[in-house]
């Protein structure tokens, strides 16, 4: 590895400020890594490196991270000129003709995008094995997932590809690549990101994006950089009242924190999983937090699964009919992985009043789970009810092409929760398994609060650092 590969990107930029790295030397360095790593991990799948080298040579925005290299996740984010191909061999060949919002914002922030990283189908599942480009392998363990969907940009991240990579959160999709190759990820509040100019929201704000990252004040640079509405958003997440990066390096004082290892629909919990919580549980009562054990259970929570089921089948209905007229051609079940035409097909069941009655019953359980935090300022949780699990866990037997969701749900019981109610969550990288695969666990705070999540993962990450720990695999 070179000497860039164990900087996180702010150390990075400030070589670049300092005048003793030139960014092309960076782009360089990330190029040779990725050339030496992608053929083992697959993270990569679609690469921009001419162009980069280009753009390197400048001038670049002088922002907080300028001449850093950086991963655009292959999905939602769009690139001018660049493919869009949501994982999927429908939209194979789909070229778009703008930037979206966000990547302007990436592009202003001074970071050098060297191309696309893999995904599931549309990002359903909760690992990265997409028949188009083929499975992304765990850098702790090439027979593992990643996890999805942000599974490539995790595995670039964790193998030290690059520092800091794109991702997207709709069900859990930054924070369980996080948790399953050991990095940080946060997942921010409904409307603290732009989603323009293509939409509004997706799935009535289910989804969010922002990045996965090897170090905490990455994670807050970026969001500094990126966050606030754009034009014409339909709402926006409470301003912060003061840069994130302050806060990572602010301490958090004494936190009241509540914590569980259940999971309210029953599914059996890792002992592994469960390990990390009580592991964190103890250290969060050395730093002189009050930690007690509560139950995240609300009224009508049998009710949650299919109210989720309902908009994200419906989503995607809209995701697949809003696209094809693009390319001119129809749909057909070939075109698909059996999953994603099976929920095209339950989508396309759902009318518009029990839409709408799925909506109202997100509403209800976000204010029901709103109360959970009147007298707690967070609550840990096992970020996954299990260690990273082996490549083709989630495969779908011919006859059953919902199986993979049903695997899916045993797998990520934890996660839906913050994407229902909007709330930021983070999976923090604080336990190994016995066998050596990540287990993250995950804080939930309250809407708007990214700064208490980032001034508790900064006192974290300094009592247990994470960074320098890396794969053995790659080196």
């Amino acid at each position: 590895m070179d000497a860039f590969a164990a900087l996180d990107a702010t150390a990075q930029a400030e070589l670049v400020r300092r005048k003793e790295v030139k960014p092309l030397e960076l782009v360089e360095a990330a190029i040779a890594r990725i050339e030496r790593l992608n053929p083992k991990l697959n993270a990569v799948i679609d690469q921009w490196f001419d162009e980069a080298r280009e753009l390197a040579r400048g001038p670049l925005p002088q922002g907080p991270f300028t001449g850093v290299p950086f991963l655009l996740k292959d999905l939602i984010s769009s690139y001018a000129g660049k493919k869009l191909t949501s994982g999927s061999r429908f939209f194979a060949d789909l070229v778009v003709p703008h930037d979206s919002e966000l990547t302007q914002r990436y592009k202003r922030a001074g970071l050098v995008i060297l191309g696309k990283t893999n995904l599931p189908e549309f990002g359903i599942l909760p690992t990265t094995e997409p028949r188009l480009h083929g499975p992304t392998r765990n850098p702790w363990n090439l027979d593992h997932t990643t996890g999805g969907s942000s599974g490539g940009a995790a595995a670039a991240v964790a193998s030290g590809m690059v520092a800091i990579a794109h991702g997207g959160d709709g069900g859990g999709s930054i924070r369980i690549p996080a948790s399953c190759c050991g990095i940080f990820g946060l997942k921010p509040s409904r409307g603290r990101l732009p989603m323009g100019p293509d939409v509004g929201d997706i799935m009535h704000g289910l989804v969010t994006e922002h990045a996965l990252t090897r170090t905490v004040r990455d994670s807050a640079a970026l969001l500094d950089a990126t966050d606030g509405a754009d034009v014409g958003a339909p709402y926006a997440a409470p301003p912060k009242a003061r840069p994130y990066t302050q806060e990572v390096a602010t301490p958090p004082g004494r936190l009241r924190i509540a914590f569980t290892t259940r999971t309210n629909t029953g599914v059996p919990v890792h002992p592994e999983c469960i390990q990390a919580v009580e592991d964190t549980v103890r250290l969060l009562q050395e730093l002189g937090h009050t930690v007690e054990e509560g139950s995240l259970e609300v009224p009508d929570e049998e009710m949650l699964a299919q109210t989720f089921m309902t908009i994200w089948s419906s989503g995607a209905v809209v995701a697949l009919e809003k696209m094809a007229p693009l390319l001119g051609r129809e749909l057909t079940p070939e075109s698909f992985e059996p999953l994603t035409w099976a929920l095209y097909d339950m989508g396309r069941q759902n009318t518009a009043a029990s839409y709408l009655m799925a909506y109202d019953a997100m509403q209800r359980y976000a204010r029901a789970f709103a109360r959970k935090f009147v007298e707690v300022d967070a609550w840990l949780l096992p970020t996954l009810a299990e260690p990273p699990v082996p490549l083709g866990t989630f495969d779908a037997p011919p006859d059953e092409p919902m199986a993979p969701l049903f695997r899916a749900a045993a797998f990520t019981p934890f996660c839906p929760l913050a994407n229902i109610t909007g709330n930021p969550a983070m999976s923090v990288p604080l336990h190994w398994s016995a066998e050596g695969l990540p287990v993250g666990v995950q804080f939930i705070g309250r809407f708007g609060d990214e700064a208490t999540l980032f001034r508790l993962a900064g006192q974290l990450e300094g009592a247990r650092p994470w960074a320098a720990r890396r794969p053995p695999l790659v080196g």
